[in-house]
């Protein structure tokens, strides 16, 4: 996927969903992946020519992992010359440690996204840029489905009332396999993860499911991705198509 592309698909969702405001200041969660350092070259691409004008920063929670080595993104980051914090935390070391947890996603989850919003409060961040694209949308639609019984999925723009805080999702239009090829074309710094349960979640097994779906039902993907968008889903804001 080329840059322009990129650009194009991340100002649709953010103009369709109102998630950028004049004098925003924006954090861009870094886990370390090719998702989150793309979303960081879309903002800061962006930011070049959006007509309203906002503040981009970079903050990773480092959960404490042994041999989790930053300095590629720290590098990437000062290239972009968008400032960049690391939180170091005990996380791992409470979840398989001290807890010894066989399950522990949705309270890593929990613990991660709290000691993020802390730090990007302290930052003076108004909004959190999470890099949620459009697959995990749809395996979080599904997820929802059978193990929770309720059509639900990742808003495109939620307020955090308690913390004052807008989390923002700019790059929910773009597929997956896009973002692999703009990995793969500008040579991202991924940093690899070092969880020892990563590849082994429920949410593994919604991406293979909706992989099955479409190759036995081609275009089943988008569909769903469709019926998302359209389903009135609950907590969702409106969506008001831009003409540029």
């Amino acid at each position: 996927m080329q840059l322009q592309r990129l650009l194009s698909f991340t100002r649709k969702a953010v103009d369709e969903y109102d998630m950028i405001q004049e004098g925003d200041h924006i954090a861009v969660g870094i886990s370390g992946g090719k998702d989150s350092l793309t979303l960081l070259y879309a903002l800061h691409g962006l930011k070049r020519f959006y007509p309203k004008h906002f503040e981009l920063s970079a903050i990773t929670v480092n959960l404490g992992f042994e041999n989790f080595d930053l300095s590629p993104i720290q590098a990437l980051c000062k290239e972009l010359e968008v400032p960049y914090r690391i939180v170091d935390s005990e996380i791992y070391h409470i979840l398989f440690d001290v807890r010894k947890e066989t399950n522990p996603c949705s309270l890593c989850a929990k613990m991660r996204k709290g000691a993020l919003n802390d730090a990007i409060k302290e930052m003076g961040c108004n909004k959190v840029a999470y890099a949620h694209h459009k697959d995990d949308i749809i395996e979080t639609m599904l997820l929802s489905l059978i193990f929770e019984g309720r059509f639900h999925s990742f808003s495109p723009k939620t307020y955090l009332d308690r913390m004052d805080l807008t989390v923002i999702r700019p790059i929910m239009f773009i597929d997956e396999a896009d973002v692999i090829g703009f990995k793969n074309k500008y040579n991202l710094p991924v940093v690899g993860s070092k969880c020892p349960v990563d590849g082994y979640t429920k949410r593994q097994y919604a991406k293979e499911l909706v992989r099955q779906l479409n190759t036995e039902h081609p275009g089943a993907r988008e569909r769903m991705f469709r019926a998302i968008l359209n389903g009135n889903i609950q907590g969702w804001p409106d969506r008001v198509p831009h003409i540029r």
